[in-house]
């Protein structure tokens, strides 16, 4: 593994493995549905959209850890993830969590509310 600095302190050194190990999968995903989606094979079609799966499982795995482990990880997986409102507004409060459903009072899901 490469790292930018020659001594990084051992929890550094854990972060930039499970980011090289998130990057490795995520190319994997695009390898597998790459072939998934032009395999003439109907049984290697199957085959490797299972081995697609199983990186987007190694991938997800990987983001827990870093949500777990790494500072601004979860802050930002809470504010993106699971949401129906535009991606882009999500950040300044425009959008609402999760798309502002039908039980949340919240300011700004009554705004987004408001936006349809």
């Amino acid at each position: 593994m490469q790292y930018i600095e020659e001594k990084l302190e051992s929890k550094t050194a854990d972060y930039a493995r499970a980011l090289k190990s998130l990057q490795e999968e995520l190319e994997a995903v695009s390898y597998y549905q790459q072939r998934a989606v032009t395999a003439t094979d109907s049984e290697l079609k199957d085959i490797v959209g299972h081995n697609r799966d199983e990186e987007i499982e190694h991938a997800c795995m990987l983001i827990e850890w870093l949500r777990r482990n790494m500072e601004g990880w979860d802050e930002r997986l809470r504010t993106y993830l699971f949401t129906s409102a535009p991606l882009t507004e999500v950040e300044s409060g425009e959008g609402g969590k999760a798309g502002g459903s039908e039980g949340d009072l919240s300011i700004r899901a009554i705004r987004y509310s408001e936006l349809k």
